[in-house]
């Protein structure tokens, strides 16, 4: 036998490996596609080990596997406090039921999080806007402020964390970010352009639609530190906006949800079309959520009318 033959004979082909190198278990599935003329089989991989899925696989043309999501016995017993995803509740019934799934040995922030009927994709169907809420958020809020002149000094007896102009601006690019929001106003803006590699994946470019650009520097860092909140939608057409703390009174967490909504109708895109709100749910930080009734919620009258 020639050499090129025996080399064939000790080299595998190409893409495949010796038998005593094959590794165990490379058959775990992940989806597979069924056909029409196959029957699809649904199994809970969670519950089922390899072996057994081994010969399910074996044993059915076409097999799905769903992985579900393991829950903690804690949010399943919470889970079981809520009406389920399709029952509307009154605003103050759904804060109650919200607040009663709050089990953690912490203080839980308390959320609100909307589908709407936008396509941020459009221009004219963006949303992005700032509301203050009635009784706050409930979190201490680290402002800084980027300005220069008799503007650092306002921004100081303000109540600013941080403040400063270009020193500021190259602790900055140093690394410092320990701050909440930036507020600056709009001369100093050229020089924070530099900034967006550092500051735009973290949410803290400031922006106008934001109320973080502005010649107003006192009454801006006071309303980020008495509880003003900026909302945007996102790629989904979503709105997530935190709006108290789970041991808020119901009365409070009504109130600042009220005014998010307010804001919301206020600020309609006007490229939008159809129905603006498709559905709203609140819930805690680690608790199922509860779906509110927004045409209950927009008939509530607001504070001062």
């Amino acid at each position: 036998m020639s050499l090129l033959g025996q080399r064939s004979l000790m080299q595998p082909a190409v893409g495949r490996l010796p038998c005593a190198f094959k590794p165990i278990n490379m058959r775990i599935p992940t989806v597979v596609k069924p056909t029409q003329s196959r029957q699809l089989t649904i199994l809970n991989a969670a519950a089922v080990d390899d072996l057994e899925l081994e010969e399910m696989m074996a044993s059915k043309p076409t097999v799905q596997v769903v992985r579900k999501k393991l829950r903690s016995k804690r949010y399943r017993d919470m889970a079981t406090k809520s009406p389920g995803r399709q029952a509307e509740l009154e605003p103050l019934e759904a804060v109650k039921r919200m607040k009663s799934t709050a089990s953690t040995r912490f203080t839980e922030s308390i959320e609100m999080h909307a589908r709407m009927g936008l396509d941020p994709k459009f221009s004219d169907q963006q949303l992005r806007a700032t509301v203050s809420l009635p009784h706050g958020t409930g979190k201490e809020l680290r402002v800084a402020v980027l300005t220069q002149g008799d503007n650092v000094k306002l921004a100081q007896l303000a109540g600013a964390d941080v403040f400063g102009g270009d020193d500021l601006i190259e602790r900055i690019s140093g690394g410092f970010l320990e701050f909440d929001k930036l507020i600056a106003t709009p001369d100093m803006m050229p020089k924070v352009a530099k900034l967006g590699r550092v500051l735009g994946p973290r949410g803290l470019m400031p922006n106008p639609k934001a109320g973080t650009v502005t010649t107003d520097i006192s009454g801006t860092v006071k309303d980020f530190k008495g509880g003003k909140v900026e909302y945007r939608l996102d790629k989904t057409g979503n709105l997530h906006v935190l709006f108290g703390r789970a041991d808020f009174k119901e009365d409070a967490m009504v109130d600042n949800l009220k005014a998010i909504q307010d804001s919301i109708d206020a600020n309609k895109p006007p490229g939008a079309k159809g129905v603006y709100w498709k559905s709203m749910f609140v819930c805690t930080t680690m608790g199922p959520s509860v779906r509110v009734n927004i045409s209950a919620l927009q008939n509530i009258k607001s504070k001062g009318e």
